[in-house]
């Protein structure tokens, strides 16, 4: 039974910066399976940073240079580095994992967490 648990999400004001972090439990073949999503009310979730094979990292052009994707295997933690907050990006964060690496399906994720920035 895999388990995502996320945290680190608050308020900000614009400028500032969060770290995210999402221990995974349960999960054995989580490296380089692993993202962020987000969704802000009354719009679509969309995949914010996601990490691939041989750990090549991809952002949404919307984030790209602001924040960062990184995993440490040994903690089974995922993060999201956010730096240069803007309002556009409050939303509820989720962490997300695939069950077969090669597939671009996300079969996991986490119950989420709260990021404003005013």
């Amino acid at each position: 039974h895999v388990q995502l648990v996320e945290s680190g999400g608050g308020s900000v004001q614009a400028g500032g910066s969060l770290r995210l972090s999402c221990v995974a439990s349960g999960y054995t073949n989580s490296r380089n399976c692993m993202g962020w999503f987000r969704q802000a009310p009354g719009k679509e979730r969309e995949r914010v940073a996601h990490i691939v094979a041989n750990g090549v990292t991809l952002y949404a052009e919307s984030v790209k240079g602001r924040f960062t994707i990184s995993q440490d295997i040994a903690k089974n933690t995922l993060y999201l580095q956010m730096n240069s907050l803007k309002p556009e990006d409050t939303a509820t964060y989720y962490c997300a994992g695939r069950q077969y690496c090669y597939k671009a399906v996300y079969d996991y994720y986490g119950q989420g967490t709260q990021v404003t920035v005013s």
